[in-house]
Formats: C-alpha cells, structure tokens, sequence
C-alpha cells in the first residue's frame, strides 16, 4: 500500500508520525479540505504529466489550475495529464492519494510558487483518505523537489 511506502519514506526525517488517516476520503482538493479543516486554497495538490516520456510532478495550491503558455515556456511541450493507469505505474500511488513523497526514481517534482503563500499546506500522504502538513522548507526538503516554479494561475 502506498501509504506504508510514504510512512517508510518520511522515517528519514522523523515524520512519519504526523500522517493524517481521515475517516473519509480526502482524495478530491474539497474533500480534503473538509477533512484537514481549513481552506481549500491549502491543500498541496500533486499534478501528474508527462514530458519527454518520463513523469513530472507539479505540486500546486489547491485554488489554482495549469497556465497552458507558462507550461509549455518551462517544458517546451504541452501539458499532457497522466492517465490513472500511467499514475500508478510511473510514479507509484494511485490517483487521490498522489503526493511527492515515496515516488518511483526518475520523478521530476516541481513546487509551484502558488504554495508559498502559506505558513504550511496538506499534500496526500500516499492514500485517498490521508495527508501530512509541512511548512514550505519541509515540502521542499521531503518531497526532493527540483525547483520551484511557476505555471500556476488562479482559478
């Protein structure tokens, strides 16, 4: 189960404890917002692409959506979703528990700079009803990421 893999990653920084098992699902922005108990704005949603053949992750402010053009200046292609099957295969969760911790090797991940307006956000933890909340510096530090970026805009 992808949760356990997550659990298993996070122990490298003592983390691990602080996975949130929800009652319900929280495998939609809005459904887990009701089940964090804040804002819809603060979930960390984990945005599935595929560039050149290999996976990309773009973690991103759950109040935001792709900006076509500023993907495509920053990736030299269009962006193309994964499909749920691809999801699972290439970057090793199942869609709605989609996170940058405990991904196959090879997966890009990019934080986008819509997060940064807050003290912490909830990215999933591996599973559709779960999540952990980290500062920026421990989602940079825990999700590996390449960068930040910016190819987000506002709903």
């Amino acid at each position: 189960m992808a949760i356990e893999v997550v659990r298993e990653y996070l122990k490298q920084w003592n983390a691990d404890e602080r996975i949130i098992e929800f009652p319900t699902s929280s495998a939609t922005v809005e459904l887990a917002a009701q089940a964090a108990g804040c804002e819809p704005a603060r979930i960390a949603k984990t945005l599935s692409f595929l560039v050149n053949d290999h996976a990309v992750l773009i973690v991103a402010a759950g109040d935001v959506k792709v900006d076509n053009a500023k993907y495509k200046a920053l990736f030299h292609t269009k962006a193309k979703m994964l499909t749920a099957e691809q999801v699972t295969e290439m970057i090793g969760h199942a869609v709605g528990g989609v996170c940058p911790f405990g991904v196959k090797e090879g997966v890009e991940i990019y934080l986008d700079e819509s997060l940064k307006r807050f003290q912490t956000v909830f990215p999933a933890a591996g599973s559709s009803n779960s999540a952990i909340e980290v500062t920026m510096e421990e989602l940079e530090t825990y999700s590996g990421s390449r960068n930040w970026v910016d190819v987000c805009k506002l709903r």
